[in-house]
């Protein structure tokens, strides 16, 4: 072989014989379908902090509905309710879709939370095409923050009893 490579246009020509004979086919990435239920629903699990969310998403009017109850008397206070409409607001899909939400555990804050998870995941099953505006959010990633636990001869988790040296 050393004898007929003598010249750097037969290593080229030598390299694209061999390049055209182990070309490998790469699988192209199947795109995502949509996940909805026999009534046309999307359905998601959303969690933060010790609160869990399951939630329903259909097309609609915009009404969101947690526990039974609507947006505005569940959660109160504005900034809850803000974060509930974020996916929506950056999935650039507001009031088209209606919101069907049940959420145990926690306080409001963390509820609203997970519901926010829930829906964002609920949105991108849906519609696979809004995933990439939902990831780059960072809203599809469940919030792992926690209470930390109290540790045993202290007053909380970290604070210890006040020292003294007399």
């Amino acid at each position: 072989m050393a004898d007929e490579l003598r010249t750097l246009e037969g290593l080229k020509e030598a390299v694209a014989g061999t390049a055209a004979a182990v070309a490998v086919v790469e699988p192209e990435a199947a795109p995502r379908e949509p996940v909805r239920d026999a009534l046309g629903r999307a359905y998601a699990t959303g969690k933060r902090k010790d609160a869990v969310a399951r939630v329903w998403i259909k097309p609609g009017k915009g009404k969101v509905t947690v526990n039974g109850k609507e947006i505005g008397v569940y959660f109160a206070r504005p900034v809850l309710q803000m974060i509930l409409r974020q996916p929506f607001t950056v999935a650039g899909v507001e009031g088209q879709f209606d919101v069907m939400a049940t959420v145990k555990g926690g306080g409001l804050s963390g509820q609203a939370g997970a519901v926010k998870h829930g829906i964002s995941k609920a949105l991108q099953l849906y519609e696979p095409s809004l995933r990439g505006a939902l990831k780059a959010a960072g809203f599809l990633t469940r919030d792992s923050r926690v209470v930390e636990r109290k540790k045993y001869g202290k007053r909380k988790a970290r604070r210890s009893f006040q020292f003294s040296k007399r």
